[in-house]
């Protein structure tokens, strides 16, 4: 198609399509490198022109593997707590912290590498390395062989949500962004599967809490990491070989691979049976004019080589606006990445421990209220997507006034149970509004990013959650867990964080993401 046809077609399908017209960006002058800003506009409007068809669709579910292995795993480390613990002796709190050091150490990696080599690496090779070392955690027969293969495999899982979150909305439509709080709906299905899966397994295999246990007797826990391990290795290999994953747009362009990623956006068409406009000579021609501003200068030097440096992050200070906002989101991620590992991991022994004390303390009861709450996490994530699309509403007055402090509220009210099903019904009230909050939360940071520093945004948040989720073993070695104080630090961590949240200065709501 020549130019002038080219041009001839954008105007016609603009003309009558105004709805592909894509959504003004949410940053303020000086708040982006303005080259990037303008070649990424292009793109948007490129992207919104393909609108959402099969590519975007499928990238759903594979990205959706994803947010499945970051909930399945952790949750694993939990649900096998206290058998492995009968049958290994050791101290459960020392297993969790394996864990949390591994996701540290794999939060930090993928984030940096889908910055240096590209999201499609990073992407396809996390859940290979979490599936793989997930089932070896079957044959351990020492605490250290168990504590090491965990902390390999949360390496793996360390990387999902950063750079998954990144790889989606690089592809989405601005019209469609509000998908990515929906993705959250995989978090708690993987939370309902691993239930579900250890209920009949750890239940029925199980040694008993007290008394002596030898491997033969418990083998529930085994079968347990070893089925998941294997359902998140066959999701691995379609991840692979079942959707052709291309490289990010918005990162070949942050790299100055404008031909490449026209390339890329005219493959996206092609699959989804349309096509584009977008042209190498587009992107050149706004970069060209955006270059002609003044204030780039300081903007060239932090877009020069192809390695990762400290430019990435200074991005992300550059101005006062961006400043506050990554600051902020620190915070809320390392708060809350606390309260809910503090919380979510010690549950089923918090379950088993308090149903003792009601008499009811059997791995069946402890498993099925697994069950029961992990479903409660499924239309807590499409309430999330219709909430943050509310007029008035948005991001920040879903996450901040209401679903923090609720979930806070419902940890708090915990400590008043005095049967079993009350602490369940309480617990289900927390479960619902922490799936909501998760779900704003996980999109709204990669959402207030620019593309070209995405990756290395997530990867700040994901580092402070996994820091702060370090502390929450080291927490538990000295506190009583059987008492109310783990209960008390989460909830007012989460109301905490909940109000850090309205002071975000960037609403997306409406708004493109570039």
């Amino acid at each position: 198609m020549s130019p002038e046809s080219r041009s001839n077609y954008a105007v016609h399908h603009l003309a009558s399509h105004p709805t592909i017209l894509a959504k003004e960006d949410l940053y303020d002058e000086g708040s982006v490198d303005p080259v990037y800003r303008a070649k990424a506009k292009v793109l948007n409007q490129a992207l919104q022109e393909i609108g959402m068809g099969k590519y975007q669709w499928g990238l759903f579910i594979v990205t959706g593997f994803g947010w499945l292995s970051d909930s399945v795993w952790p949750l694993a480390t939990g649900l096998i707590l206290s058998p492995a613990v009968n049958e290994l002796h050791f101290d459960g709190p020392f297993l969790l912290l394996a864990t949390n050091l591994g996701l540290l150490v794999g939060a930090i990696f993928w984030s940096v590498g889908c910055e240096i080599w590209g999201r499609k690496w990073s992407f396809n090779l996390t859940l290979f390395i979490a599936s793989t070392f997930g089932i070896a955690m079957g044959g351990s027969q020492t605490f250290m062989m168990l504590a090491l293969l965990a902390a390999a495999s949360s390496v793996g899982v360390g990387g999902n949500t950063p750079v998954d979150s990144v790889v989606f909305l690089d592809f989405m439509p601005s019209s469609h962004q509000y998908l990515l709080t929906i993705l959250s709906m995989w978090w708690a299905i993987g939370w309902l599967f691993s239930s579900l899966v250890a209920w009949p397994l750890i239940a029925n295999f199980s040694c008993a809490p007290s008394g002596p246990c030898t491997r033969s007797d418990n083998m529930g826990w085994r079968y347990f990491v070893i089925t998941l391990g294997s359902v998140m290795l066959l999701l691995a290999f379609v991840r692979l070989f079942a959707f052709p994953l291309y490289e990010s747009p918005r990162y070949l362009i942050g790299r100055g691979h404008d031909a490449e990623a026209v390339a890329v956006v005219h493959k996206i068409a092609r699959y989804n049976g349309t096509e584009t406009s977008l042209a190498v000579e587009d992107l050149e021609k706004a970069a060209r004019s955006a270059a002609q501003n003044r204030g780039t200068d300081k903007w060239r030097v932090l877009n020069e080589g192809s390695v990762w440096t400290t430019r990435h992050v200074r991005a992300l200070f550059s101005g006062t606006k961006m400043a506050w906002s990554t600051s902020l989101l620190i915070w809320i991620w390392g708060l809350i990445g606390l309260a809910s590992t503090l919380y979510n991991n010690f549950l089923p022994y918090l379950l088993a421990s308090r149903g003792a004390k009601f008499q009811d303390a059997t791995y069946y009861t402890t498993y099925r209220n697994q069950v029961i709450l992990s479903a409660i996490g499924i239309p807590s994530a499409l309430i999330a997507g219709w909430s943050i699309e509310l007029p008035y509403v948005g991001r920040r007055g879903t996450l901040a006034p209401l679903r923090a402090r609720l979930t806070g509220a419902f940890l708090f009210a915990s400590t008043t149970a005095r049967s079993s099903s009350t602490l369940l019904g309480w617990n289900c009230g927390y479960a619902f509004f922490s799936n909501i909050m998760y779900g704003v939360l996980y999109a709204v940071s990669p959402e207030v990013f620019p593309g070209n520093h995405r990756g290395t945004g997530n990867g700040l948040t994901a580092t402070a959650t996994r820091v702060f989720g370090v502390l929450a073993p080291i927490i538990a070695l000295y506190a009583n867990l059987n008492t109310v104080v783990p209960v008390y630090i989460a909830g007012a961590l989460i109301i905490g964080a909940g109000g850090l949240a309205l002071l975000l200065p960037f609403e997306p709501q409406g708004r493109a993401s570039i």
